[in-house]
């Protein structure tokens, strides 16, 4: 924007709309994280009651889990 000679308004919004994108992308990954978290938790608890054992939640929970947790190892 600023080499194509932009209005200085613009440039100054677009300015405020990246500051505020770097602040809530660590807030995202760590509430994701956190959620995650959580995850791990309720399958742990699953894994180990005789109802929810092979049960197609669980099933599924496992496979987010696996899906989900190289993208937060990639730092």
């Amino acid at each position: 924007m600023r080499d194509n000679n932009a209005d200085p308004y613009d440039i100054k919004q677009q300015v405020n709309v990246l500051s505020e994108s770097q602040m809530m992308i660590p807030d995202c990954r760590r509430r994701l994280e956190s959620a995650l978290d959580a995850l791990r938790d309720a399958v742990a608890e699953a894994e180990d009651d005789e109802v929810c054992k092979g049960g197609e939640e669980l099933s599924a929970a496992q496979a987010l889990i696996a899906e989900v947790e190289p993208m937060f190892k990639c730092e």
